[in-house]
């Protein structure tokens, strides 16, 4: 059986997917609803997984609810938040045993969809309002969460370039929200949140296993039925072009200085030229034989770490590095000229034989689990595409120097941010 067809079925209220495949020991469940990213909502949508997944009506303790996936043979049940373009995504994995390889025939396949649906649509609620101490609780690690990025200086720089490179764009919010909107949450406006968003929310179901999709069709129009609607699509907008680059210098008591840039790329997923995009990337700064690395790293010992990366809903490319502080103009420099040779196609057959192979090592590795299988299928959800696996590694296998060198053209350099010790700006 293909291991990665992908039937897809309208349910009420969602989509469901069902990857029939005998390639995992486990059947996975995974939810994920999706809506605009708003400045009004971040911080609700950050905490509402969490207290979802905390306790439920019929598991009203957290020690309940963990003690019941004990009993599933060990289930896990676990949430995630991403931002992919201006697109806010809460996500549910649920994994679970596959029964055919128990000793007894407990049907868990149903009992992962009754569990899925315990937390999605029967919370710890008191009339109109989430279980008080559940509300504080999730509050507090919230907070933690946020606070971490501060803590962590190479999260954090990332994030300020963002921040400076996306002002007043929705891109701009961070996946966790802000701090200062955690305090004015309440159980009552968090519950009001919680209908808001399974009514209106993008919602997709899918179920990856050794599993016969009529079954899980049955399952899931029995268990998981939500108001019909029709999903908020965002419009692309065009970037307001800056008139120069944006630079900026931000004072902190740090010993390695943090160097993060941040490029449109202009280039997003279901365009024609974004597997020549993926190419491009590899080459400059995606991977250990890239131009950065060995440039920037290797031959001028610049740098502690570089790399790029792509975000492919938005169109940003970000080149993330740890210098010594005194080191910012020549870094920059080199950063700019391994630019300029991409542009040139100075890079030889070798560079680009090379980053095929590990791109396509990477996707075969990312489809080897079916969380990273998900992910994979869920980007043509997000930019309502319809690329199949097969095309993604046909077309870039099958992208020439040309289309990369063009591709490269279209890469503008719109922000540069570092993170730097007091001691460097005297």
């Amino acid at each position: 059986m293909d291991s990665t067809a992908e039937k897809i079925t309208a349910m009420q209220g969602y989509k469901l997917h069902v990857i029939e495949t005998d390639k995992y020991k486990t059947n996975t469940f995974v939810w994920k609803m999706k809506a605009p990213l708003t400045k009004e909502n971040v911080t609700k949508r950050a905490l509402l997984p969490q207290v979802l997944q905390s306790s439920s009506a019929d598991y009203p303790t957290t020690t309940a609810l963990r003690s019941y996936l004990d009993e599933l043979y060990g289930a896990t049940l676990f949430i995630d938040l991403a931002k992919k373009g201006e697109y806010h995504i809460i996500s549910f994995t649920l994994e679970i045993a596959n029964e055919k390889f128990l000793s007894d025939s407990t049907p868990l396949l149903k009992k992962g969809f009754e569990l899925l649906s315990e937390v999605l649509t029967k919370p710890n609620v008191s009339g109109a309002a989430f279980d008080q101490d559940t509300v504080n609780k999730e509050k507090r690690s919230l907070k933690q969460r946020i606070q971490s990025v501060y803590d962590d200086k190479m999260r954090y720089s990332n994030v300020r370039l963002l921040q400076e490179m996306c002002k007043g764009e929705p891109y701009a919010l961070q996946v966790n929200g802000e701090a200062e909107d955690v305090e004015a949450i309440t159980p009552e406006n968090l519950y009001d949140y919680y209908k808001k968003a399974f009514s209106e929310d993008e919602m997709d179901l899918y179920v990856i296993g050794d599993v016969k999709e009529e079954e899980v069709k049955t399952f899931a129009n029995d268990l998981l039925n939500f108001e019909e609607r029709t999903p908020k699509k965002l419009e692309l907008k065009g970037v307001q072009k800056k008139e120069k680059v944006n630079e900026i210098k931000e004072e902190q008591d740090v010993k390695q200085g943090k160097l993060n840039i941040g490029y449109r790329t202009n280039v997003v997923y279901g365009d024609s030229d974004y597997f020549a995009l993926q190419l491009f990337n590899g080459i400059f700064g995606g991977f250990s034989h890239s131009k950065l690395f060995i440039n920037v790293r290797e031959k001028a010992s610049l740098a502690y770490y570089v790399s790029s990366r792509l975000e492919s809903h938005k169109g940003l490319m970000m080149v993330m590095s740890g210098i010594d502080l005194k080191n910012f103009d020549q870094a920059v420099g080199i950063i700019r000229d391994q630019l300029e040779a991409m542009k040139k196609g100075d890079f030889s057959d070798q560079e680009l034989v090379q980053t095929k192979a590990v791109i396509r090592n990477q996707i075969l590795e990312t489809i080897d689990t079916s969380r990273g299988l998900t992910e994979i299928l869920y980007h043509n959800v997000v930019a309502g595409k319809d690329i199949k696996l097969e095309q993604w590694i046909t077309d870039m296998e099958k992208t020439t120097k040309e289309e990369i060198v063009a591709v490269a053209a279209k890469i503008e350099l719109d922000t540069i941010y570092f993170l730097t010790g007091s001691e460097a700006v005297k």
